[in-house]
């Protein structure tokens, strides 16, 4: 592949990473989830299975402490997520989702559906479901973060 082919390749992927993160929160926008933003999904990703640590949702997001700490208090305040005592480290809170955040999380799965559904309209179910495979074998098996 030669550098334009690269460099093209490159800015369409791009250019759908951009798109679909900007339908997902315009899905969840229209669905009544007001004061969010991009980079809080990004944050609920992380939050959503077991909750986290300020640490583990700073190395997550690639961001300081300091930067994560403040997020955290921002859902809190949003009533998006809150603090717990860590049940194995006593020195440790743990961040978690409320209901709200939950809500909002599933409505960024029906979103990003939607979003991949008309992906499917434009290529057909076959070649669709080859993207997902052949894109599930490149991706990199780290976090997804947001371009800060």
């Amino acid at each position: 592949m030669q550098n334009s082919e690269a460099m093209a390749l490159s800015a369409a992927l791009l250019a759908v990473a951009g798109e679909l993160t900007r339908r997902i929160h315009d899905g969840v926008v229209a669905r009544g989830f007001e004061g969010v933003r991009p980079a809080h999904g990004f944050a609920f990703a992380r939050l959503a299975p077991d909750g986290a640590t300020v640490t583990d949702l700073a190395v997550h997001l690639g961001m300081t402490k300091q930067a994560a700490s403040q997020l955290v208090d921002e859902l809190v305040r949003k009533g998006y997520a809150e603090r717990r005592p860590h049940p194995e480290d006593a020195r440790a809170r743990l961040v978690v989702l409320t209901e709200s955040g939950w809500a909002c999380t599933r409505a960024a799965e029906e979103a990003a559906a939607e979003a991949v559904r008309a992906w499917g309209a434009d290529l057909g179910e076959t070649e669709l479901r080859a993207l997902g495979r052949q894109l599930l074998r490149i991706a990199p098996n780290g976090p997804v973060r947001p371009t800060w």
